[in-house]
């Protein structure tokens, strides 16, 4: 499905993002207020249940359809040694996702959650982004419709990840040209690098940046230019589930990089997301708090694949059981209701 015809499309999509309903938000803290516990002794699982309210209309908001859309990508950054694997382990990874075998499928398996795997193009790799823009204008298109499409209305919570190495280095270089800093401040040793590896990535995201920092222009251009066909994929999903009322669980770094270039032409594209973890990724720490990002869980995780946001959606379904399960004051005959 083509959700977004042209960057025109996308980036008017961008500028007109619809909020929460605020009349179910109102129902659910109305009822909160009702249940059989002191006001806010739930802490955060009761923030979570006002949220999906919002989001999905409903005062008992539910987690009974959970789609995790993990996207696949390769880079031609890759080449240049800023991973501790070789490019065609991404394919491998999927064929090891198709059956069964990853983390992921285990983690998804166990809060109840759909998984769905996007490869994207993966015997095209993107080009280097040190010699020139990642993407054609037709490529990310086509990668952000290929994200917008795993998302639909009936849908009641979206989990994003992904799978692609070398990605972080186009990450890093995407949060590096919106939000300011040194190379060294956000890529990271990712899957294990060593010092020369390290010394490798941080150089290519300055050539990236040296190259391209003029012409990112806005989210559509930054993403072209420096991101990948998987985390372009990311983004449109990200804005195809705000159209949709849809509320996003974003797994780890890349996935917030994903955000980035969006937030930077709208801030308000956060308000359907919640950040899962903050992982022991270089950089993610700065970048949940650059978006004002709050995240569930710190488990010092960093595999990527959309598993932090499996674990945290246990989390979620803990706070909806809660709200929807127990009695009011009322109906348990407690005295006492505030």
């Amino acid at each position: 499905m083509t959700r977004f015809r042209d960057r025109a499309a996308f980036d008017r999509a961008l500028a007109a993002l619809p909020g929460p309903d605020m009349l179910a938000r109102e129902a659910a803290a109305s009822r909160q207020a009702s249940l059989t516990k002191p006001a806010g002794s739930l802490g955060r699982l009761e923030e979570i249940a006002l949220f999906m309210a919002g989001w999905q209309g409903r005062e008992r908001p539910r987690a009974e359809r959970i789609r995790a859309a993990l996207f696949a990508g390769n880079h031609g950054v890759a080449a240049r040694g800023v991973s501790a694997f070789p490019p065609e382990v991404t394919s491998q990874m999927v064929a090891n996702f198709h059956n069964g075998g990853a983390a992921i499928n285990a983690l998804a398996a166990a809060c109840g959650t759909e998984l769905m795997i996007v490869p994207i193009d993966l015997d095209r790799p993107t080009a280097d982004i040190c010699d020139g823009p990642a993407m054609a204008e037709a490529e990310c298109l086509a990668a952000i419709n290929a994200g917008a499409a795993a998302v639909r209305p009936d849908i009641d919570l979206l989990l994003l990840g992904e799978m692609g190495i070398g990605n972080t280095t186009p990450a890093a270089a995407i949060c590096a040209q919106v939000l300011g800093g040194e190379a060294k401040q956000w890529a990271g040793r990712g899957t294990g690098l060593d010092a020369r590896g390290l010394e490798r990535k941080q150089e290519a995201v300055r050539r990236a940046l040296a190259l391209h920092g003029e012409a990112c222009s806005g989210a559509f251009e930054t993403l072209r230019r420096l991101g990948g066909r998987e985390i372009a994929a990311i983004a449109g999903a990200v804005l195809a589930a705000r159209m949709d009322h849809v509320p996003v669980l974003l797994d780890g770094f890349i996935c917030g990089a994903a955000v980035v270039p969006l937030a930077r032409d709208n801030a308000e594209i956060t308000g359907h997301c919640l950040a899962a973890h903050c992982s022991a990724e270089a950089g993610h720490a700065r970048l949940l708090e650059a978006l004002g990002f709050d995240p569930l869980l710190r488990l010092d995780m960093r595999l990527g694949e959309a598993s932090g946001a499996a674990v945290a959606a246990q989390i979620v379904r803990s706070a909806l059981a809660a709200h929807a399960g127990m009695a009011t004051f009322a109906e348990a005959a407690v005295a006492g209701g505030l």
